[in-house]
């Protein structure tokens, strides 16, 4: 494009060259003709510009982690995991330390990200309607009921963008997800449930989305890459040179695994972001970093009597509403346009649909609860979060509060739990089934892990964010409630 408009600045300055004086006559003659090249080259140039006006849209490259803690970086303190390209990403964001999703497992919180809404609004509370049984033929109608929704995917194509799937999707096939291009099939007689094809991204190389890029880029258009790989997320098979990085005496194997994975994943980003750098892409690029919901090794919680109910990870984590469940950094990264730094803020998933959208100079739905995180006002303006916890592998459509397992809210640095004894017809209910309490308090900044209940304590703080909740969230009629006090 800068050589298009380099060939029309020289005609324009043809007729200069080599002269110096005119007569009147000619002068007026000569001026005549250079004021025609000029408007013609004024004109030419304004029409390329309308060409490539789109460019003028920022791509948005969406990263997502599937089933990573929020502690399990290099720039959030791990002395142990390595991720130098995230650590890169962060120096360059705006970071959030304490962001949460709307719920503790990934097809809900990848939901509520799409969205803007939280899981008894959209309705994909869980991963399946009864488990594993007819699972595609229940699943039809969640999906059919999901899309009616406005995403931010169908906004930025609406408005001329590309936007490329790959990885974690869960909701039929990429175009059934208003993307442009993708790699998720959807199909359940081909194995499609929640990614299938795209799952290969990042686990098998990256080049989908690099010729995308190219395709996005070759066309003129603004773009959304969508990079929601299977890492960290199990199955753990890290290749070997990662893997020796993390074995050493005293620390699991189960340990040493994700330990590495988060280091391949890592690795993936770094490829993604430094293709960005080698096309020259950066600069119009906002980045946006989220994980879907924590995770942690079952034997990080061996002493946990509890733990014997499940063996698939660390009560507490994935499927909780616990940090180590709910709790991600969340980086906005936008050169000349977001200035890096750490904020102490609170942030949420459902914050990006009106992020993404204001940066991309579109408008969001008028009933969106999320802020939009590029406006330091509103994000100083709220005052609570809040997230939702169903049964992991069972939902009723239309009916939340029959599956539901808790309700939660994050106010400075206290974090109240409720707890529900919504129907779980699957072996997933002992991942909560031993949280009897009916109410839970913490103060999460010096207590992030969950070690001191203070809500016999502190009556007063459990009584007013109680009432913080049911002003967010009718249970009954399953709808919220506004959020203007909040």
């Amino acid at each position: 494009m800068f050589q298009h408009r380099q060939l029309l600045f020289e005609f324009c300055l043809e007729p200069y060259r080599g002269l110096s004086v005119c007569s009147d006559s000619m002068g007026l003659i000569f001026t005549g003709i250079c004021r025609f090249r000029l408007l013609t080259c004024v004109l030419a140039v304004a029409g390329v510009g309308q060409v490539s006006s789109a460019n003028l849209s920022p791509n948005i490259v969406f990263i997502l982690s599937d089933d990573q803690a929020w502690t399990d970086y290099g720039f959030m303190g791990h002395p142990d995991i390595k991720t130098p390209h995230l650590d890169k990403l962060a120096e360059n964001s705006l970071v959030f330390e304490r962001g949460y999703v709307a719920a503790p497992l990934c097809r809900p919180s990848l939901a509520s990200m799409v969205t803007g809404l939280f899981p008894f609004e959209h309705g994909v509370t869980g991963n399946d309607v009864d488990g594993r049984n007819n699972r595609a033929e229940l699943d039809l109608i969640v999906r059919e009921a999901f899309h009616e929704y406005p995403s931010f995917i169908k906004l930025l194509t609406a408005n001329g963008y590309f936007a490329h799937q790959s990885g974690k999707w869960w909701e039929g096939s990429y175009s059934d997800g208003g993307f442009t291009h993708g790699m998720t099939h959807g199909d359940p007689e081909r194995g499609g449930r929640h990614g299938d094809e795209g799952l290969k991204i990042g686990r098998e190389g990256m080049t989908p989305i690099t010729d995308f890029i190219d395709k996005a880029t070759e066309a003129e258009k603004p773009f959304l890459v969508w990079y929601a790989p299977f890492l960290p997320h199990r199955p753990h098979n890290p290749p070997e040179r990662l893997l020796k990085k993390y074995r050493k005496l005293g620390r699991a194997e189960d340990v040493a695994k994700y330990f590495a994975m988060c280091d391949l994943f890592d690795e993936t980003c770094g490829e993604l972001l430094g293709y960005l750098d080698e096309k020259s892409l950066t600069q119009n690029t906002m980045v946006i970093y989220i994980c879907d919901n924590g995770w942690a090794a079952q034997s990080t919680n061996a002493a946990d009597p509890d733990q014997a109910l499940w063996k698939g990870f660390a009560l507490r984590s994935k499927g909780s509403p616990y940090e180590n469940g709910i709790r991600t950094p969340i980086m906005l990264s936008w050169p000349g346009q977001v200035e890096p730094s750490r904020s102490p803020q609170l942030a949420h998933a459902i914050d990006l649909f009106p992020t993404i959208a204001a940066a991309a100079g579109l408008k969001a739905p008028a009933n969106l609860p999320g802020v939009n995180l590029l406006d330091e006002a509103a994000r100083k303006k709220r005052k609570t979060v809040f997230g939702v916890t169903n049964s992991i592998h069972n939902m009723k459509l239309g009916k939340p509060k029959e599956t539901l397992q808790y309700l939660w809210c994050v106010e400075d640095d206290w974090k109240l739990i409720l707890r529900y004894s919504g129907e779980d017809t699957t072996r997933y209910k002992n991942v909560h089934i031993w949280d009897t309490a009916t109410v839970r308090l913490f103060n999460v900044v010096h207590d992030p892990y969950a070690n001191d209940d203070l809500a016999s304590s502190h009556p007063e703080v459990v009584e007013r964010l109680k009432k913080r909740i049911q002003n967010w969230y009718d249970v009954d009629s399953h709808s919220r409630k506004s959020l203007s006090d909040q």
